[in-house]
């Protein structure tokens, strides 16, 4: 047997047909034990997997497997987030149903994934665009409309006018659509949303309770929310022909610099801007100038600043006889505060590139500690940090927050316009969630419009509200207008002709809650709640960190909005989180400057200097810098390739063993053959550690204490490994397990005895366990070789023996007058004597003393030893 390699084509597919066969991995409700709940953010079914897939589902496996081996109740499942444009978009192009397509690409990557020898309860498995699921979105969406958390109103948003749907803000990146890339637009559209807003104070404080989540992923969502307590502050508009309105009601959380004001800003939307612009060419053409770029605050912050000068004036709150301009700039959204400001340019980047462009005046009244105030000036970056008031007659010498303390009283005590002059607010980043998609390809929004009866939520006896079938894409915008039925329908109140909504819900809403339908999949309500509560909420999620607000964000509103409703009863979906990194790959050019595949290249290597050539032309190809797999450059590597050349288990124990889970790893082939001979390694030492069984060997003491050396270190891997997967430390639990081999190895090349060999076959067993998670194939076929019962995937995780872990020994510093000079290892517990001898044994003691006895020799018992003398 050890001569024999080991053959992951053949051993492979026949323990992924055990553990099919023995529904090793289905998991039942109703099982008494512990719940453990394992969930990787489920995939896009494009139709092929990619390194990431393989990376962030073996992750998830492991720790699945591993708590399974704990004697946990593993809830491991396996869906798909199958709606979208990418679907509606390769329909178009291919001249089929995105149906058609969606459900190929689910079978051919559902194929790979089972490929990989993934624990999964394949019974849970959903796809979004199945109307057995949607029909329950359809249906909390109703319960959530009549519990006052949806609603509908028009609005500014986001519209990709390649994809010709609505974006939100977080689907804009850098002023351009996420999936389309292309420059988006402002328009005008009536949508429906979901008033996450509402929660905004509850979302940010529970951030403190996610205490196994990524600190940057807090941060970021944080960010995000934006919780900010500023002023409301009222400016009164100097007389003017241009306007009949006497004040202009602006927000601020800097009000400390309303000395430093050197003009008030309206949004393009403001209604003064809109009253203005009536009369004002050029101030419209300026507004839909505005209007091309999209609503996003992060594209604002980055667009070039342009602001148009209205002409009007508003006395200065502050300065008698003073008055500033008022002008509209791109940069503001009427959505936040109150669609005005006052800008203040030393202290604000925005407000300062703004007054840069049009030559408006830049005052400091922020000192930096240790500062000139008779020096400091700002040349062309705002100063936005910690300082002292000055340059602010009665507020200078304040801290920020006392300025701000006390300018709020002063303009508290003040009106305008009979009205205060100003109210202290609290104010969040955070907008309502527009989830109206114009587009075929989503869940119907499950309403219809009737004349008489108004907008109404269809009844949820007539759920599902399904998509056609019979639908065209030969027109652009969205299928569903353009069908010549579907949307006519008559009003189940009064029987009027009615039409049914055409928008679809955005896609994020499919991914919100698809974690609680896999606890009871088959149900006929959205959830079974005693059954969503014990599972819920998933101890373990993981998935990449560009996930961190949309999808992450998205669910944590939805879990509260389905408890609003009596679906679930908790508010956080996801105890835990772990982002991975990303996988990465050397990029490859050709002389002509195209990029090149990994598999069509020759790497050669001459001491340290490596150059690459094509296979088949032998034209010299550059080796680039290594980045993100990426079709575009085509640095990929292909799971199948790896699969078949090299196993699964291969390619699994690369993904975990090269980097930190939380860092990139770089793919490489010669990592990849490290690997696989690593495999092939623990198949020859558990073969061999077999063979050692039939031999006759005799029992020395040497043999004892090389024993117990042995099952110390077996113990230790198995407490180390243990703790290294439950902490997600996945490379540091290969480590150990390297370790561990290579003792095992070195036990193997000695001439044991009968206590060393015992202690090698513990090792081999309790080795094949370790290995379990990671190369659960080997890990079977090594269990079988072994002769144990039943599947290594049903064992229980090896129980450490404390006394093991406990060292019978200590190093001992050794001092001479107080300077280390030496070091010993004895036994717990020496009597002083014993280590006196020794240390005066030691030849650096000796060399030191020359042949005369110490004056003194302090022992510390297992802690030190200084000699005098």
């Amino acid at each position: 047997m050890s001569g024999e390699r080991y053959n992951p084509r053949e051993s492979e597919p026949k323990w992924q047909k055990t553990w099919d066969d023995a529904k090793s991995f289905v998991t039942a409700n109703d099982d008494p034990r512990e719940c453990y709940y394992v969930l990787e953010m489920f995939p896009y079914p494009s139709g092929r997997i990619h390194m990431g897939h393989v990376r962030n589902y073996s992750m998830g496996d492991v720790v699945a497997r591993y708590h399974r081996a704990r004697g946990k109740n593993v809830l491991h499942p396996m869906g798909w987030d199958a709606f979208g444009l990418p679907a509606e978009n390769a329909a178009i192009e291919r001249k089929t149903h995105p149906g058609s397509w969606t459900y190929q690409n689910i079978e051919a990557m559902k194929a790979q994934l089972k490929s990989m020898g993934l624990s999964i309860d394949w019974t849970r498995e959903i796809a979004t665009c199945s109307p057995d699921y949607y029909q329950h979105q359809q249906s909390m969406f109703i319960d959530m409309l009549e519990a006052g958390l949806v609603t509908r109103k028009s609005s500014k948003v986001n519209w990709d006018p390649v994809d010709m749907t609505v974006l939100a803000n977080e689907q804009v990146i850098d002023g351009k659509g996420w999936r389309s890339g292309a420059p988006v637009e402002q328009r005008e559209l009536t949508q429906w949303f979901f008033k996450i807003s509402d929660f905004a104070e509850d979302l940010l404080e529970a951030l403190d309770t996610l205490t196994e989540w990524p600190e940057k992923v807090r941060t970021m969502q944080r960010n995000w929310i934006g919780k900010s307590e500023g002023l409301r502050l009222l400016f009164e508009i100097e007389p003017s022909d241009k306007t009949d309105a006497t004040s202009i009601e602006v927000f601020t959380t800097r009000p400390d610099t309303i000395f430093g004001a050197s003009f008030v800003g309206l949004s393009p939307d403001h209604p003064l801007t809109t009253a203005l612009a009536a009369s004002n060419p050029a101030l419209a053409d300026f507004v839909v100038e505005c209007h091309r770029h999209g609503t996003a605050t992060e594209t604002l912050e980055k667009a070039e600043k342009q602001g148009f000068d209205t002409g009007l004036r508003v006395k200065h709150p502050v300065i008698a006889g003073a008055t500033l301009p008022v002008y509209v700039a791109n940069f503001i959204l009427m959505d936040y505060g109150t669609g005005a400001i006052f800008g203040c340019p030393a202290h604000d980047q925005r407000d300062l590139d703004l007054a840069r462009k049009y030559g408006l005046s830049v005052k400091p009244v922020v000192l930096p500690p240790g500062a000139d105030a008779a020096s400091f000036e700002i040349g062309n970056e705002a100063y936005v940090d910690a300082g002292n008031i000055f340059n602010s007659d009665f507020l200078d010498g304040l801290s920020i927050e006392d300025a701000k303390k006390k300018i709020a009283e002063y303009f508290g005590a003040r009106t305008v316009d009979g009205k205060s002059q100003g109210q202290v607010e609290v104010n969040y980043r955070l907008r309502d969630w527009g989830i109206s998609r114009q587009r075929y390809w989503g869940c119907p929004i499950p309403v219809i419009h009737c004349e008489v009866c108004g907008t109404i939520p269809v009844p949820k006896k007539d759920l599902p509200v399904k998509l056609p079938e019979d639908v065209t894409f030969d027109k652009p915008g969205n299928a569903l207008d353009h069908h010549p039925t579907w949307k006519r329908v008559h009003c189940h109140q009064c029987g009027s002709p009615a039409r049914r909504e055409t928008d679809t819900m955005d896609t994020f809403v499919d991914s919100s809650w698809y974690f609680a339908r896999f606890t009871a999949p088959h149900a006929d309500t959205p959830t079974v709640p005693a059954v969503a509560n014990r599972w819920l909420p998933v101890d373990q999620y993981i998935g990449g960190v560009e996930h961190a607000i949309l999808h992450l964000l998205y669910s944590r509103f939805f879990t509260r909005a389905m408890k609003a409703t009596g679906h679930v009863d908790l508010s956080e979906p996801f105890k835990g989180l772990f982002t991975q990194g990303m996988v990465t790959h050397e990029t490859y050019k050709s002389a002509a400057g195209e990029w090149v595949n990994p598999t069509e290249i020759l790497i050669e290597a001459t001491g340290d200097t490596r150059t690459a050539k094509h296979l088949k032309t032998g034209a010299p190809i550059s080796i680039g810098s290594v980045e993100k797999m990426s079709k575009s450059k085509k640095n990929v590597v292909d799971p199948d390739e790896i699969v078949a050349t090299y196993g699964a288990d291969t390619a699994r124990w690369f993904m975990l063993s090269d980097s930190p889970p939380e860092r990139d790893v770089q793919w490489t082939e010669a990592g990849v053959e490290g690997a696989s001979r690593f495999q092939q390694r623990v198949w020859r030492l558990v073969n061999e550690a077999i063979e050692l069984r039939d031999r006759t060997a005799e029992a020395t003491a040497s043999d004892e204490k090389e024993a117990l050396g042995l099952r110390r270190i077996i113990h230790r891997s198995v407490h180390g490994v243990g703790q290294d997967i439950e902490g997600l430390r996945f490379n540091r639990a290969v480590a150990q397990i390297y370790e561990l081999t290579n003792a095992l190895t070195k036990a193997l090349q000695g001439q044991t005895g009968t206590a060393t060999r015992a202690a090698i076959l513990e090792g081999a067993e309790k080795l094949t366990v370790l290995l379990s998670p990671m190369m659960p194939h080997l890990a079977e076929s090594c269990w079988e070789v072994l002769g144990k019962a039943g599947l290594v995937a049903d064992a229980r995780w090896p129980e450490v023996d404390g006394a093991m872990l406990v060292d019978d020994t200590v190093t001992l510093p050794v001092q001479v007058n107080g300077k280390r000079r030496a070091e010993i290892t004895v036994a717990k517990g020496t009597p002083a004597p014993e280590v006196e001898a020794l240390v005066l044994s030691l030849d650096e003691i000796v060399r030191i003393l020359e042949g005369k006895a110490p004056k003194k020799v302090v022992v510390v018992p297992d802690r030190i030893v200084n000699v005098v003398v």
